[in-house]
């Protein structure tokens, strides 16, 4: 009769991956629901305009991706839970809204800006989200 020997590399990859691949899944799905979220709440139709070819609106959204990426990867590693994770997300998306609204308040006009193209306007902002995200994922893992 054979025997199968298995590695623990092996047993433990058996056994974490489902549980990785969950984790990844709710994180996606954070992703495409936030950026979906933000794209509603704001004032601009990014997908509309990055389909136009507008620069500045495809920069922008690139921003709100990596933005919401950035704290929600890093609560992966430091959560213990899918629904803490998902919290985190949820988190995340709150204090980017926060941020559009807050680097409104400063450019004045901003959606008019991103709607008319101007690159300027939307570096800035994504500046604004990167700086936030980082220091939001920080702060997650406290």
């Amino acid at each position: 009769m054979p025997t199968t020997i298995q590695s623990p590399e092996l047993q433990a990859f058996a056994t974490g991956f489902p549980y990785a691949l969950l984790n990844a899944g709710v994180a996606l799905v954070l992703l495409v629901v936030g950026a979906s979220i933000y794209a509603l709440l704001t004032p601009h139709r990014e997908i509309q305009l990055i389909r136009e070819g507008n620069s500045a609106a495809a920069i922008s959204f690139a921003g709100v991706l990596v933005g919401l990426a950035i704290p929600v990867a890093v609560s992966l590693s430091h959560s213990s839970s899918v629904a803490e994770v998902a919290l985190w997300g949820v988190a995340s998306l709150a204090v980017q809204l926060l941020v559009f609204r807050l680097t409104d308040m400063l450019l004045r006009g901003l959606p008019q800006r991103i709607q008319e193209g101007e690159v300027s306007a939307a570096a800035l902002l994504v500046g604004a989200k990167l700086a936030v995200a980082l220091i939001l994922a920080a702060a997650w893992t406290g």
